[in-house]
């Protein structure tokens, strides 16, 4: 992928998370790995519903502005895994209040049919679990906790934060964080009915 076919995927997955309420204000982060292996990134502080070419820089450049505040977790990603070409941090109000309010280190989801909207899934009849692990400043305590965890889905949870997914291209990542932040509404829905 090109620096502007990567730029204007990015710019499209900012304004749909936006008016879905995934990314509020300023919050949020996506990345992609472009063909010649460098990293395009959203810069700190950039609305992610209004973004424009000039809201995005390679990672490594001459660049003076500042990336996302959360770029080693990104890094981290692109480092560990040769798959991932795109990764993407919402924080919609239903998973960020799903990891507050899960008291335990995973949301296991479990029989849903939108399971299959993760890559690799091609039944309901599964569970996967994605990992939650504590908020902090410091981006290596959050890279150090969620490292040795990864593996099954391809997300994890910020308790409070909110929701890292990543996929092959930024469409396979698009989709992940879609259906992980559905079925966090569906979770949540089901709850009350039950309750």
């Amino acid at each position: 992928m090109t620096f502007e076919e990567a730029a204007e995927r990015l710019i499209e997955v900012g304004r749909f998370f936006h008016s879905r309420g995934w990314a509020p204000a300023t919050s949020g982060n996506y990345s992609a790995r472009l063909a010649d292996g460098r990293i395009l990134i959203t810069v700190s502080g950039a609305h992610k519903g209004r973004l424009s070419r000039s809201d995005l820089m390679l990672l490594e450049s001459d660049d003076p502005r500042r990336p996302s505040a959360e770029t080693a977790l990104h890094r981290a990603l692109y480092r560990d895994r040769s798959d991932v070409g795109a990764v993407l941090h919402s924080h919609g109000p239903v998973s960020v209040a799903l990891g507050r309010a899960t008291g335990g280190t995973a949301w296991r989801i479990a029989g849903h049919e939108l399971l299959k909207a993760l890559p690799g899934i091609v039944t309901h009849e599964t569970a996967v679990e994605v990992p939650i692990v504590e908020n902090s400043q410091d981006m290596a305590e959050i890279e150090q906790a969620v490292a040795p965890r990864l593996g099954g889905a391809p997300a994890y949870l910020i308790r409070g934060h909110g929701l890292y997914g990543w996929g092959r291209d930024i469409a396979e990542a698009e989709r992940v964080v879609e259906a992980l932040e559905w079925l966090a509404e569906a979770e949540l829905a089901e709850r009350s009915f039950r309750a």
